[in-house]
């Protein structure tokens, strides 16, 4: 199982594989056309300049939302040529991202983090949640990062929404709103883009989209991408020796590729009834994680240079599959939506264990063979497949009183299979030897079934008053069969079956008051939560270790102001208090990773955006967030964390300025420049999984604790530019211009913290902002 900022030992099963080397609310309203409703109805049009988005599920101006909502339109999606959950974290306030290599990265909003595998941001594709709900899929770390092209906008939302999205949403939800097939006309758009990377590779991209009617009552829309990423880490080769081996070489080891594309079906038959049925694929896949060797103190790049030592090739790709078909009836009274998706997540990767295994097993076993180099390596296959269903019958907009009731059932299956072995690293050969070959395999096999009820209220008290309120009841059962084995005692062996279930209640209530039509206040108080679920650990089990851990819960507090100051300008502004109970984290108990709760912490924030057009074709966005996010508590000794420890990957301050200036060149043509600033504060990194030294008398364990590591702050310099002719755009951009060097996940090797670190310069592993990149792209449609 992989776990970010963690290889500190290979940890089986339990909910990830930790063997691997080794994160307010303003909409811009030029940039993030009018949403169509959540399902598949046209879009209503927007007020003068006010943004309409599906943040509650149903179609509202975001003045209107009592909650904290950040809106990034697909148009600046492009014009900034943002494509993953790197490119754009900036533009969404208190978001932050681990992350190691493409597909693998954890997000993080107001803090809402302890390293554990269970997702706390919940990722929906339209109608569609995606990801695991449970901690035995890793889905933590496996958000669905989809490809940007073609799609209206994303919206997230901050704070826990446990009431409307459900499970796993206690930080907030990320939402893709893709662009619904439209009726008017036949168009068609296509770009194609070229990317060169200091000091690494070259990169290339195609993306198009088609959209016609097909007649008067139904149109479709289909779109497709290809992206070569260029790499920019080299192999060490020679530079790095393991017992006489020398470590692979190569140059641009961590490239890879990435396509994809989506498809939906839009049918109107009549006024009342619409149908949209969507399909989405993508791939994603790099040759190497994007691991740096770093210097322990200061994690500059060993002899200046982005270098990566390993002994086998270890490769990453990821596959995602989404079905999804909405069903919408307008009865008058109130509308009928039906949502039912099933979504296919597959993620295969190798992993170089030499540095984490080798030098033990040569030292222990190594007289087996003489003459011979022991090798270990690790393959993994993880698994998801989930089947959602949700009806909701929603009132009209209604100057008075709306409400919605709903009711959800989701049934996930998952799969963890892992192999460790081991061949001769002078041959490339097996050794022959069982004991050798197949060091150790694991599996474990999880079902996840839920079922919940919802409502969601608004009175609207006066002109200028309304409370809206909610609640959730839900419910879900979880199996898990796991089958360890390992010859040479590397987790003790086990086959066996352990269930959980459980009911969690949630609700929010925010009261909301209009001071006039472009200036309202709010409050909020909401709760959200994650799924607890069976443990797996092999046998015999310690004291003291679960078989199984509860869901962890979140309440939020929250006062915000919004104000539409016209003419596309807006200011926001909220403040929040985060108390978490009974928080998820992660710990190794004989070689199998296991989750276990622990006490509580915190999370106390500002963030804030503002807008502004100062003169014509310009615009200008500021946005920013504080975050004092923290244990107050200490974790299970097992877990690392203390009373005061910060939660990791969580900047205390954060801020960017946007600005972008468009003029026209003559009847046909306008240009445009543009730039961001990113500056991310300084970090901790994970809290580190504590090793036992010995055991007391009374048998107990005695504990060795490795203090958090402080990450410095960085930030970032983005520059763009280009001309529209009729049809046509060419563009020019550079991304990290000034080619910092931020830290973006660490990975913490036991043998390098005792001494036996295979890696040169006493290195350890840290992914680096990517180098400095120069684009150029041309776009034309028609």
């Amino acid at each position: 199982m992989k776990r970010l900022g963690h290889t500190s030992r290979i940890a089986l099963l339990g909910s990830v594989a930790v063997v691997c080397a080794a994160t307010p609310s303003v909409a811009l309203a030029q940039d993030a056309p009018a949403a169509a409703p959540e399902a598949a109805a046209p879009a209503p049009e927007p007020q003068g300049d006010e943004i309409i988005i599906t943040a509650q599920k149903r179609s509202e101006a975001i003045l209107d939302i009592p909650q904290s909502v950040t809106v990034v339109g697909g148009d600046t999606l492009e014009r900034q040529h943002s494509v993953t959950f790197s490119d754009y974290l900036s533009q969404v306030p208190g978001l932050s991202l681990e992350q190691s290599e493409p597909g693998v990265g954890r997000l993080v909003l107001r803090g809402v983090n302890t390293g554990g595998v269970s997702s706390t941001v919940a990722i929906y594709v339209d109608e569609t949640p995606f990801g695991s709900s449970t901690g035995l899929v890793n889905g933590a770390i496996l958000a669905g990062d989809f490809d940007t092209f073609d799609v209206s906008r994303i919206e997230v939302l901050r704070g826990p929404q446990g009431t409307l999205y459900g499970a796993s949403s206690l930080g907030g939800v990320l939402k893709f709103v893709t662009n619904a097939p439209e009726f008017d006309a036949f168009h068609a758009r296509g770009r194609a883009g070229l990317e060169f990377v200091d000091g690494g590779g070259t990169g290339y991209n195609f993306s198009g989209m088609v959209n016609a009617p097909l007649g008067d009552v139904a149109a479709v829309r289909a779109s497709g991408f290809y992206r070569k990423n260029a790499g920019w880490i080299d192999g060490n080769g020679s530079d790095a020796t393991f017992f006489g081996v020398d470590s692979l070489g190569g140059k641009d080891i961590n490239k890879g590729e990435s396509y994809g594309g989506r498809a939906s079906v839009l049918f109107k038959p009549t006024s009342e009834l619409s149908i949209r049925l969507t399909g989405i694929t993508q791939r994603i896949q790099s040759d190497a994680s994007s691991d740096s060797e770093v210097d322990q103190v200061n994690y500059n790049p060993i002899g200046g240079k982005l270098r990566q030592s390993r002994w086998f090739k270890d490769p990453n790709e990821l596959k995602y599959r989404v079905l999804n078909g909405v069903v919408e009836y307008d009865f008058g009274f109130a509308s009928l939506l039906s949502s039912t998706s099933f979504s296919k997540q597959d993620q295969t990767f190798n992993i170089d264990a030499v540095p984490i295994l080798g030098t033990a097993l040569n030292v222990l076993v190594g007289a087996l063979v003489p003459g011979q180099v022991i090798g270990p390596f690790q393959d993994q296959q993880t698994d998801l497949k989930k089947f959602t269903q949700e009806v909701r019958l929603a009132s009209p907009s209604s100057n008075k009183f709306e409400w919605m009731i709903g009711a959800y059932y989701t049934h996930e299956k998952g799969k963890i299979d892992q192999f460790i072995g081991s061949v001769d690293l002078l041959t490339g050969q097996s050794f022959g030897i069982p004991l050798l070959d197949d060091l150790a395999t694991a599996r474990i096999d999880s079902k996840y079934k839920e079922v919940a009820g919802f409502a969601n209220v608004t009175w609207h008290a006066t002109d200028q008053f309304d409370i809206t309120a909610g609640a959730r009841l839900a419910k879900n059962d979880q199996s898990a069969h796991q089958v360890t084995a390992s010859a040479l005692g590397l987790v003790g062996a086990s086959d066996f079956v352990t269930k959980s279930d459980e009911s969690v209640f949630t609700y929010a209530i925010s009261p909301r008051y209009e001071i006039n039509d472009r200036m309202a206040v709010y409050a909020r108080i909401a709760k959200g939560y994650r799924p607890g679920g069976p443990n797996v650990v092999a046998p015999p089990v310690p004291p003291g270790v679960p078989r199984t851990y509860s869901s962890d819960t979140l309440t939020s507090y929250e006062i915000g102001l919004k104000n539409n100051l016209g003419h596309g300008a807006s200011f926001d502004i909220a403040a929040y208090h985060l108390k978490w109970k009974d928080i998820q984290l992660f710990s190794v108990v004989s070689g199998v990773g296991v989750n276990v709760n622990g006490g509580t912490a915190a999370s106390n924030g500002i963030e804030a955006s503002l807008l502004l057009k100062p003169v014509p074709g310009m615009t200008l966005g500021v946005n920013g967030a504080w975050i004092d996010a923290h244990l107050t508590e200490d974790t299970p000794p097992l877990a690392g964390g203390f009373d005061g420890d910060r939660l990791p990957y969580v900047p205390k301050v954060s801020f960017s300025v946007n600005t972008d200036y468009e003029w026209k060149l003559s009847g046909s043509a306008t240009a445009f420049v543009g730039g961001t600033i990113a500056y991310t504060g300084s970090q901790r990194d994970n809290f580190n999984i504590s090793d036992i030294v010995g055991v007391n008398p009374d048998g107990s364990f005695i504990f060795a604790f490795t203090p958090q590591r402080h990450i410095s702050d960085y930030a970032t310099i983005d520059l763009r530019a280009g001309i529209e002719i009729d049809r046509f755009t060419i563009e020019a951009y550079v991304k990290n211009l000034t080619n910092s060097e931020g830290v973006n996940s660490l990975a913490l090797l036991e043998d390098q913290l005792i001494g036996n670190n295979v890696l040169p310069g006493n290195a350890i592993r840290a992914a680096l902002t990517r180098p400095r990149t120069i684009g150029l792209s041309l776009t034309a449609g028609f």
